[in-house]
C-alpha cells in the first residue's frame, strides 16, 4: 500500500493541508481562508474554534479528493503561525477569549513598562527575544487580567494555554495531548533557550500559572495518534515546527551560516547558527531552529511584520489591483518608483528597528506619482526591509552571506526577486518547490516514522529553480538604498 505524509499549514489568514510523496512531490492540496477580527485599532484576533474546524475539514478534503484514505497517511506534521495564542477550558475545550494574533499590539504599553523597569537584557539572555507585544506571553497575561473570572479559573487549574500547534493537537487527540515543540515554546517569552525549559522567573513576572503550560517536545518525534473517529484510522502525529523554522528545514538550511527568507503575510529571515545560541547585538532574535534526535540547533531571526500584507492592502484598501498577482504587472509598468518610498509599518517596525509605535507611511509623492509608482514602492519595501535584517545578521554572526534561499507566495514575483538580489548584492535562489514551510513540517513528521531514512535522503529532494544574480550597476542601487534609510529616519522621528 502506498503511503504519504499529510502536513497542516495553519497560517495567519488561511488553513492549508498538503499531501507529499517520498520524492517531495505534492499529491493533493486544499486551502481555505478564515475570518480576521479587528475589534479596536491595533488589535487582531482569530476565532480558535473556526481555525480548528477549518483545518480539520481541509485535511479531510485533501485526503478524500484524491481517493486516498486515512490508512494511506503514514504521519501528520504541523506548521503554524507561531506567537498567536489561545487560552481554553480543559474540560469543555471552549476558548475563554478569541485567539490573540501575533500582529496584535494591545500589550505595547505593558512592554514599554517592562523596558523602563530595566528587564530587556535579562529577558533577552533567557529567551533570545526582545520585549515586544509580538510574543505570546504578554497576550496570555492580558487575557488573564482582562477577561472576567479567567485568572481565578486559571489559578484553580481549569484553564490551559497554547500556541496554535498545541490547540490543533489537543483537538485532534480530543484532549489527550497538551504538547508543543521547542520552536513554538521559544517564541512565548516564557521559555529559557539555554535550559530548554519553561522558566519559573518569567512565569512569575508575567503572572502565568505553570499548570497552564503544555509539555515541550522535540520537533520530530511521535507525540501520539489522532483520536478515534476523527479519521477512519488513527494517524501518528510526529512533526511540529513554527512556520519559520519549518521553512528553514524545508529549505534544507541544515548547516551553520545557511540563510532563508520566507515571504508571506510578514517576512522572516533565519540563519542557522549551529548548536549554541548567540545573543544578538543588532536587535535580532535568537530562537531554537529545531530539536531532532536529542540535538538542538539555533537560529538568528529577523522579522518583518508587513510583507505580502502590503500587497493585500493595495488590493483591499486602495483597490488599485483586483488580485495580488496583478501587482507585478502594475509595478513593472514603470521603470522605477519615481522617488516614492513606502514604509509599510502597519503593525510597527520589526527587526532590526523594533519600533512598535511606527505607522505605515509613504514618502516622496509628487503630482506625477501614480498607482504604479506606489505599487512598485510597496514591492521594493519588502526587499529593503529584508536588506536591513541581512546586514544585522552578518554583523552578529561574522559571516558574509553568499546566498539567500527564498520561499513563500511572493517569490513567484520575478520583479521583486530580482530587486531583492540587487539591493542585497547577493545571489537569491528560488527552489523548484516554493512550499517549503509545509514541506518542512512533512519532512520532520516523515523522519520520525522512518518515511525518510535520514537528512541526506531529504537533501536530494531539494532542487533549485532560478538563481537571481545582482545587478552590476551599484551606483543607482546605492542611491535607492540611501533614500530608504532617509525614509526610515523620517518615520522614526514622526513616531516619537
Amino acid at each position: 500500500m502506498q503511503t504519504y505524509i499529510l502536513a497542516f499549514d495553519q497560517g495567519t489568514t488561511s488553513c492549508r493541508a498538503v499531501i507529499f510523496d517520498k520524492k517531495g512531490s505534492i499529491i493533493s492540496t486544499s486551502q481555505r481562508e478564515f475570518t480576521q477580527y479587528f475589534p479596536k485599532p491595533g488589535w487582531v484576533e482569530h476565532d480558535a474554534m473556526e481555525i480548528w474546524s477549518t483545518q480539520v475539514s481541509i485535511a479531510t478534503e485533501t485526503v478524500t479528493k484524491k481517493g486516498l484514505e486515512a490508512k494511506n497517511i503514514a504521519a501528520i506534521g504541523i506548521t503554524n503561525q507561531r506567537e498567536t495564542v489561545v487560552v481554553w477550558d480543559k474540560k469543555t475545550g471552549k476558548p475563554v477569549y478569541n485567539a490573540i494574533v501575533w500582529q496584535d499590539k494591545r500589550t505595547a504599553e505593558y512592554c514599554d513598562l517592562l523596558k523602563s523597569e530595566g528587564k530587556s537584557q535579562w529577558i533577552r539572555e533567557k529567551t533570545g527575544l526582545v520585549i515586544d507585544a509580538y510574543f505570546s506571553g504578554t497576550k496570555v497575561k492580558w487575557i488573564l487580567d482582562n477577561v472576567e473570572g479567567v485568572r481565578e479559573r486559571a489559578e484553580a487549574g481549569d484553564l490551559i494555554m497554547g500556541t496554535i500547534d498545541t490547540w490543533l493537537i489537543w483537538n485532534m487527540t480530543k484532549g489527550e495531548l497538551h504538547v508543543t515543540d521547542v520552536t513554538n515554546a521559544c517564541r512565548t517569552l516564557l521559555f529559557n533557550i539555554n535550559t530548554l525549559e519553561w522558566d519559573d522567573e518569567l512565569l512569575e513576572l508575567f503572572t502565568i500559572p505553570v499548570s497552564m503550560l503544555p509539555k515541550v517536545k522535540q520537533s520530530s518525534e511521535v507525540y501520539g495518534h489522532t483520536a478515534p473517529g476523527l479519521f477512519a484510522t488513527r494517524i501518528k502525529i510526529s512533526g511540529i515546527a513554527g512556520d519559520q523554522q519549518a521553512a528553514l528545514f524545508g529549505q534544507m538550511c541544515t548547516k551553520q551560516g545557511m540563510v532563508k527568507n520566507t515571504y508571506g503575510t510578514g517576512c522572516f529571515m533565519l540563519m542557522n547558527i549551529g548548536d549554541k545560541p548567540i545573543v544578538s547585538k543588532n536587535n535580532l532574535l535568537t530562537s531554537v531552529a529545531w530539536q531532532i534526535n536529542g540535538k538542538t540547533e539555533y537560529v538568528l531571526e529577523g522579522s518583518i511584520f508587513i510583507a505580502g500584507a502590503v500587497v493585500q492592502w493595495l488590493r483591499d484598501s486602495l483597490k488599485i489591483i483586483k488580485t495580488s498577482r496583478e501587482v507585478e504587472q502594475l509595478a513593472g509598468s514603470v521603470e522605477d518608483s519615481g522617488g516614492v518610498y513606502f514604509v509599510p509599518a502597519f503593525a510597527g517596525l520589526g527587526a532590526p528597528h523594533w519600533n512598535q509605535h511606527a505607522q505605515g507611511t509613504i514618502f516622496g509623492l509628487t503630482r506625477g506619482s501614480t498607482d504604479a509608482h506606489i505599487a512598485r514602492a510597496a514591492l521594493e519595501s519588502i526587499a529593503f526591509q529584508t536588506m536591513d535584517i541581512l546586514k544585522a545578521m552578518e554583523a552578529d554572526s561574522g559571516i558574509s552571506i553568499k546566498e539567500l534561499r527564498v520561499d513563500g507566495g511572493a517569490t513567484v514575483n520575478n520583479l521583486l526577486m530580482q530587486f531583492q538580489a540587487d539591493v542585497l548584492n547577493t545571489v537569491t535562489v528560488r527552489p523548484k518547490i516554493v512550499e517549503t514551510t509545509v514541506m518542512g513540517a512533512a519532512f520532520l513528521a516523515g523522519l520520525a516514522v522512518g518515511y525518510w531514512d535520514n537528512l541526506e535522503q531529504i537533501q536530494e529532494i531539494w532542487q533549485t529553480d532560478v538563481h537571481f544574480n545582482p545587478t552590476t550597476d551599484r551606483v543607482a542601487i546605492n542611491n535607492k538604498i540611501d533614500g530608504w534609510y532617509k525614509a526610515i529616519e523620517a518615520l522614526e522621528f514622526w513616531a516619537k
